[in-house]
């Protein structure tokens, strides 16, 4: 079972139905801070029982003691004509990508507590990410991008900069399949964007993605559910350049107890 540490954290797959009670517990005030429904105290579906559950924790006074701090969960595909199984395939139509190389994995409801800023947390979630990819030879990763709120008014140097330059390409790109959606890049097409407030509003996990090589969708879905927007993302594990491999590699090499 998958165990890693650094420093005051550590990383493990989640083996109970109380570790993943906690996950659902922490998602839901990460996810639902602004939504107006206050009776719910834990974000499930029926995803959590087929996918793997990834808890990265504070540890203090020994390892029984500790404090999840970020969770998201991992749901892979031998083959990539099972996309149709993946959450993201509720709001878009992915027939373009079932004959990519498999096998494939979705990153869903990647999430950090809100009181928690230290980036060795983020670093540790990726080697987690970075030591499954490598033990199932996953071909590309893939998910549900969110930004907080549903006005894209906030967001229109990110999405510009996204249209100009970070499209899926035409062969592999998710075509529109909810009712809901802000087209942006037919709607902010030709908007100078400024690319420094662009990178500031892109969310820390999506501008990773795009950092290592990966791509969207040309629009977003309005989830008014979650109160959020969010973009198909794609990352294909061959277009992350080598430096970046060698590093998430050497972090996904530290062993735990």
């Amino acid at each position: 079972m998958l165990t890693l540490l650094k420093t005051r954290f550590r990383a493990r797959i989640a083996k109970s139905s109380a570790d993943i009670e906690a996950a659902q517990r922490l998602r839901q005030l990460a996810f639902a801070r602004d939504s107006q429904d206050t009776s719910m105290t834990l974000d499930a579906d029926q995803f959590d029982d087929i996918c793997t559950h990834v808890l990265v924790e504070k540890v203090t006074d020994g390892s029984e003691n500790a404090e999840l701090v970020c969770c998201f969960r991992l749901l892979t595909f031998a083959t990539a004509d099972q996309i149709e199984n993946s959450y993201s395939a509720q709001f878009y139509n992915l027939a373009n990508l079932h004959h990519m190389d498999g096998p494939i994995c979705e990153i869903g409801r990647f999430c950090l507590h809100p009181d928690w800023h230290d980036p060795d947390i983020l670093r540790l979630a990726w080697a987690a990410l970075t030591r499954h990819v490598d033990e199932k030879g996953i071909k590309m990763l893939f998910g549900c991008s969110s930004f907080s709120g549903i006005s894209a008014d906030k967001y229109v140097d990110a999405f510009a900069l996204m249209a100009e330059k970070y499209l899926a390409p035409n062969e592999k790109a998710p075509s529109v399949k909810h009712d809901d959606v802000f087209p942006y890049a037919q709607s902010l097409s030709g908007h100078v964007c400024d690319v420094k407030q662009a990178f500031k509003q892109l969310p820390s996990l999506l501008r990773t993605y795009l950092m290592m090589g990966g791509w969207v969708s040309d629009h977003a879905v309005i989830d008014r559910a979650m109160s959020t927007l969010h973009v198909f993302t794609g990352l294909e594990i061959a277009a992350i350049p080598a430096a970046r491999v060698r590093q998430l590699r050497r972090d996904a090499a530290i062993e735990g107890q």
